[in-house]
This record gives structure tokens, sequence and C-alpha cells, in this order.
């Protein structure tokens, strides 16, 4: 059942692409604006970003509860056996 679902799944994808263009029959170098005209595509010009430093990673390790001899941490508090 796995198998034909995935291979539903890959069919339906592989039918779904369809001859779709970027120029919108523009030809290529332009593309439509909202208004349906056709305008030149510009180039895009890309300025180098500044360089992120993420702050190091805080693990905090689980509080340890730790109930007397016969006695078990259960629904919030220590629970005799």
């Amino acid at each position: 059942m796995r198998y034909l679902f995935a291979a539903a799944l890959v069919a339906g994808t592989v039918a779904g692409f369809g001859s779709a263009y970027a120029e919108g029959g523009c030809g290529p170098g332009f593309h439509r604006n909202p208004y349906g005209e056709c305008r030149p595509n510009r180039p895009v010009v890309v300025a180098p970003g500044a360089v992120v430093v993420a702050p190091p990673a805080v693990v905090v390790e689980p509080v340890r509860r730790v109930c007397p001899v016969g006695f078990v941490w259960a629904y919030g508090r220590c629970r005799p056996i």
C-alpha cells in the first residue's frame, strides 16, 4: 500500500509539470509585468552581505529529582513505590 501511494504521488507530480515559461510568451530576456506588457529583464546585482556570527549554543541539563529510598518521582513529586 505504501508503494502504491508513493507511485500515485510521483505520477501526480510528474503529470502536474507543464510547459511553464518564465518569460510568459515574450521571448528570451523579457517577462510580463502585472499589466501584461512585455518588459526587458534587468540585470540583478547582489551586494555582499554582512558577516553574521551566531552566538554559542547553551545546553541546559535537565533537573534531576532525588527521592528518598522507597520513593519514585512521579506526577511532579516523590511518591511511594
